[in-house]
Formats: structure tokens, C-alpha cells, sequence
């Protein structure tokens, strides 16, 4: 039977002490899907900021700022990973069969989404409202077929081809994929003709709702299961813990967007359902997702006391985080209630934070070259030496 491992690259000769010479093409060979995780960590700045219950001078423009950011760290990583798959497809192909980067692939859907989301959300303000629903249409169109094809095809990798020793929570990366549709989609619900194509797309917003929640269900015990059988997670992939807020954030942010879309796309008693169901449904995820931010926030500070440093998964720490925010701030909404206010506020600090924090880390790393490099060469094995017996 013909492996699945990679081809090995081809080895070059070099002269002893030359280093080869950098190339924009060798570069790109280890940026892995995972580096995604910083575009949606940035737009989720702006589009929660966005709605935050607060009249902060200068907030909203502020946050068009951070978008704009979001918008152009997209069009170069894209071309970026582009010239990866070109140039270095065996590394490539190596990610995927890889069971600890194949879940990032998710994170590529939920980049495009959330810049496309953001333009309706901040960016129509600097490029106006046509120009605004002509790129979410895009991006939410792309973000949703990638994200379908992650949450079938990575869990097949995962059954047929991956080697898997323990659940990790990058499991959940592609199945939540589809439950950033769900929440973005009534974004450009008004902008359709109304009728079928407005009830099409709010209802096919509620089937990814359903699709990424009960697949969701199905992983999220496997990962709580590994941490109480198994213990704690290594030091680097601690932060990935925070990645359990994101369906729980998501879902909440879903539910309270198909509460304001239904009312004159769906009949009357739908569109009432849809308004409970917002408050019903959110408002006990949400008080799960609090329990789990102390449980992944006091694995954070066990980690670091014993010697975690930055790795590209403190971007766990943004995203995730932001869903809350949303969500948080969709529940504030529907019941009026100030402590659904001020638990958005301190939310958002508290991502604000961790934003600033990974974004001059990954900042410092690209500078230096650090975060790009490959992975340090096995050191070479000593030369065996024959002793002459007298």
C-alpha cells in the first residue's frame, strides 16, 4: 500500500556555514492555516467593539480602523498561503494529514466571514453601504462553502487518515465554522428581494445553526473527557482551551441575530419563537460559557506559573472571546438587562487585552523571523569511532 507521509523535500548541497538565501516563496513553506486565527482575532475587535452599549467618542471609528487592519492582514495572508500551496505543496498536503493543524482550516471560513461580517457591521462607514454588502456577499459566500466543506471533509481526515492519541479543542475549529455563517447570514437578510430569497437564507442560517450545534454537542465531551482522564493539556496548547467559548459565544450571537431578522421574513408566530428562543436558549449558554472561561482562564495561570511563553495559540484568547462579547451584547439587547451590559464591557477589555498582547508577540515573532522558521533540525548523531584492541 502507497504511503501517505509527504515526499521528503530534496536536499541541496550547500557550502559548509552558507546560509541560503531567503526568498518570499521559502518563506511561506511552515505558515500554516492556523495564522488565520489573527484575522478573526482582529475583526472580532471591530465587530464586537462595534456594538458595544456604550457612546464613546471616537469608539466607532475606532473600530472601522481595526477592521480596515482585519481587511488587509486577510489580502496578504491569503496570497501569502496562495504561494504556500504553489510553491511547498508537499508541506501542504503534510498540514492536512497532520491531526494537530488540519482543524485550522476551519479557521480560514471563519477569517472571511468576519471581515465580511465587519463591513456591513463598521466598514460601510468608510465604504459605504453598496460597497459593503458587494464584499460581505463574497466573503460570506466563500467563508460559507469553505466552511461546510471543513466541517465534512477535516472530520473525515480525522477518521480515515489521522493518527489520533488524545481530543484536542482545535476539534471544534471546523464544526463552528458553519455557526459564524449562521451568525453573520441575517446581516444580509434586508439586502435580499423579500420572500423566498429572505426566508431562504434566514432558514438556511438556521440549519448551519442546528449542523454546527449538535456537532458541537458531539465533540465538546470528548475534549472535557480527555481533561479529566488524560490531565492537563501541554504548556503551549493550554490557550487552546479558550476555543470552547467560541460555538457557546456563537450560538448565543446566533440565536439574538435570527430574533432581530425574523419579524417581516418569517410568519408571525416563527418570528415570536425566534424572539423566546434568543433569551431561552442564551441566556444558560451563556451562563455555561462563564463557567468555562474560569475553568480555561485558571488552566491559563497554572500554565504560566510554570513556564507557558507566547505560541501562535494565545490568538485563542481574541476570537473566542469576541463571540461572548456579541453574544453578551445580544442578550442586553432582548431583555434590557445592565448586567448583560456590563458583562459585554468587561468582555471586551478583556479582549482588547489579549489583542494587543498577541498582536505585538506575533508582530515581534514575524520581525525576527521566529515565527515563520521551521521546525530546529534533529541534531546530527555523533560519529562512531573504532578502538584498536592490542
Amino acid at each position: 500500500m502507497a504511503s501517505l507521509a509527504p515526499p521528503l523535500p530534496a536536499v541541496r548541497a550547500t557550502t559548509p556555514g552558507a546560509r541560503p538565501a531567503a526568498s518570499p516563496a521559502r518563506s511561506v513553506r511552515h505558515l500554516g492555516p492556523n495564522w488565520y486565527a489573527s484575522v478573526m482575532g482582529t475583526a472580532i475587535v471591530a465587530n464586537a467593539g462595534a456594538g458595544l452599549p456604550l457612546d464613546l467618542p471616537g469608539l466607532r471609528t475606532a473600530c472601522a480602523a481595526v477592521w480596515a487592519l482585519s481587511l488587509a492582514m486577510l489580502l496578504v495572508l491569503l496570497a501569502a498561503r496562495t504561494a504556500h500551496w504553489t510553491h511547498h505543496r508537499d508541506q501542504a498536503r503534510a498540514h492536512l494529514l497532520d491531526p494537530a493543524m488540519a482543524p485550522f482550516y476551519g479557521c480560514l471560513s471563519m477569517a472571511l466571514l468576519a471581515v465580511g461580517g465587519g463591513a456591513m457591521i463598521v466598514g460601510r462607514d468608510w465604504i459605504g453601504l453598496p460597497a459593503a454588502v458587494a464584499l460581505d456577499t463574497v466573503l460570506f459566500t466563500a467563508g460559507t462553502v469553505v466552511g461546510l466543506a471543513a466541517a465534512v471533509g477535516i472530520p473525515y481526515l480525522m477518521v480515515v487518515h489521522h493518527k489520533i492519541e488524545n481530543a484536542s479543542p482545535v476539534w471544534l475549529l471546523p464544526v463552528v465554522a458553519p455557526m459564524v455563517s449562521a451568525a453573520l447570514g441575517p446581516l444580509l437578510v434586508p439586502h435580499l428581494p423579500a420572500g423566498q430569497a429572505q426566508e431562504t437564507l434566514l432558514l438556511a442560517c438556521w440549519a448551519m445553526f442546528g449542523l454546527s450545534l449538535l456537532a458541537t454537542l458531539v465533540m465538546l465531551p470528548l475534549v472535557f473527557g480527555r481533561l479529566v482522564t488524560g490531565g492537563p493539556l501541554p504548556l503551549a496548547l493550554t490557550p487552546t482551551l479558550f476555543l470552547v467559548l467560541g460555538p457557546l459565544g456563537q450560538s448565543t450571537t446566533a440565536a439574538n441575530k435570527f430574533a432581530d431578522v425574523a419579524p417581516g421574513v418569517l410568519p408571525a408566530p416563527y418570528a415570536h419563537g425566534f424572539a423566546s428562543f434568543a433569551v431561552l436558549y442564551g441566556v444558560p449558554v451563556m451562563g455555561f460559557a462563564l463557567l468555562w472561561l474560569a475553568l480555561a482562564g485558571a488552566m491559563v495561570l497554572r500554565a504560566r506559573r510554570q513556564g507557558m511563553g507566547f505560541a501562535m495559540t494565545f490568538w485563542a484568547f481574541t476570537f473566542p472571546v469576541g463571540t461572548c462579547v456579541t453574544g453578551a451584547e445580544g442578550l442586553a439587547q432582548h431583555t434590557g438587562l445592565a448586567a448583560f451590559r456590563w458583562l459585554a464591557i468587561g468582555l471586551y477589555v478583556f479582549l482588547v487585552a489579549a489583542w494587543l498582547v498577541a498582536g505585538a508577540h506575533t508582530v515581534r515573532g514575524l520581525f525576527s523571523g521566529a515565527l515563520l522558521a521551521g521546525p530546529a533540525p534533529a541534531p546530527a548523531a555523533p560519529r562512531r569511532e573504532t578502538a584498536r584492541t592490542r
